[in-house]
């Protein structure tokens, strides 16, 4: 008699999680939606009294990567033509990836997006993950509502952005959005066919490529006042409106991650960067179903600070090898072994042993992939999922 009312309750749990459409998020991007945090960085989360419960979520009772307990996700990766799919329940080591297939032992925004989901939603949830480093919208993600891309006389000379390569990562993005809906049991078995699929929300998490390239968003010549990267703008508004159409989702949700590399204080060119990301949220065609969550609040002021000394070693180790004439070694007489003891004790004096042992603890990359923090990736994709589940009401 006892077991009857525990059992009563699992047989209501699984009906429960079945009874509605299993629930899909597509996220898409380029390296920073790929996730360059390694697990080793974990640590850090827990040492900030904010982020303490964020890392107990993020480990199960022994101390391991915590797994979904009903989210799946299918993830589109690669370099060069080689792309292909690793699937499976969510856990961490679904971050970049040497080889699709296997654990790359890092986390992008997808680990804690999906717990967040895990915690707040009460059925299946799929998450369909497509991402590659080093890609642009203006050309790489170039929506067809766009057009091909206008290839400049630069182009032509160094053979480069093909025709027929514009918008190559849009189809891909889309057609494996396509195959996994078209199967949606063969990644997540929890799925009832009888129950369909709702898409649930877009996130977009992309913009260095663009943001750096001087051609094909030149600085305004002095006194000219148009917004520098107004393209880009345009082209995400067009690539929400084909996102929409292809996937016949007229009112997704759609969330637009604002590049934050460097924090709240950016300089003039990246301030205009991310106004121009967010500006397709104000669109009154897209008001109250897109959204622009801003990242610099994620940045670690702290590890930026140490990234900013390490770069004043490598420029030190830099003017040695070029004989600057500023420097030690203007008349290039210093051995190999004289500049590395040089730049070691440089690097001794500039950065004290407690910041370096927080380096290692905390960071594991380059400043554009958020130095590879799992801490800032982890509350960056708590506020991605947060932001789409308040369009659903969740709590």
């Amino acid at each position: 008699m006892p077991r009857t009312p525990l059992l009563l309750f699992v047989l209501c749990s699984a009906v429960t999680l079945s009874a509605a459409p299993l629930k899909v998020f597509i996220l898409a991007g380029q390296s920073n939606m790929e996730g360059h945090a390694k697990i080793e960085t974990f640590d850090h989360v827990g040492d900030d009294p904010a982020t303490a419960p964020l890392l107990r979520q993020m480990r199960d009772a022994d101390g391991k990567p915590a797994v979904c307990d009903h989210v799946w996700i299918s993830y589109l990766t690669g370099r060069g033509d080689q792309n292909g799919e690793g699937h499976g329940k969510l856990t961490a080591g679904y971050g970049s990836r040497q080889n699709p297939q296997q654990d790359g032992g890092k986390i992008g925004p997808e680990f804690t997006f999906g717990l967040t989901l895990d915690k707040a939603v009460r059925e299946p949830v799929l998450i369909i993950k497509t991402a590659w480093g080093g890609k642009s919208l203006y050309h790489d993600f170039r929506p067809p509502g766009a057009g091909v891309y206008p290839r400049t006389p630069l182009d032509v000379e160094k053979n480069r952005l093909l025709e027929k390569d514009s918008g190559r990562y849009y189809r891909l993005m889309m057609d494996h959005v396509r195959q996994v809906l078209a199967d949606p049991k063969r990644v997540c078995p929890a799925y009832n066919p009888a129950q369909g699929i709702e898409l649930a929300g877009f996130v977009w998490f992309q913009g260095w490529n663009d943001m750096v390239d001087r051609q094909v968003y030149p600085v305004p010549a002095k006194g000219d006042k148009t917004p520098r990267y107004a393209e880009y703008s345009r082209l995400l508004a067009q690539f929400i409106r084909d996102v929409r159409k292809d996937l016949n989702a007229p009112q997704l949700p759609f969330v637009i991650g604002v590049m934050g590399v460097g924090g709240e204080q950016p300089n003039e060119h990246v301030a205009a960067f991310r106004e121009a990301m967010a500006a397709p949220a104000a669109l009154p065609e897209f008001r109250g179903r897109v959204f622009a969550v801003p990242t610099a609040p994620f940045w670690s002021a702290e590890l930026g600070a140490i990234a900013d000394k390490k770069e004043q070693v490598r420029q030190r180790r830099f003017f040695l090898d070029s004989k600057h004439r500023d420097h030690a070694n203007a008349d290039g007489r210093m051995t190999e072994a004289q500049k590395r003891e040089h730049v070691a004790r440089f690097e001794a004096d500039l950065i004290s042993p407690a910041e370096a042992a927080l380096w290692e603890r905390g960071a594991s990359n380059q400043g554009y992939h958020y130095l590879g923090s799992a801490k800032t990736f982890a509350l960056m994709g708590q506020a991605f999922a947060e932001t789409l589940l308040r369009v659903r009401g969740a709590p």
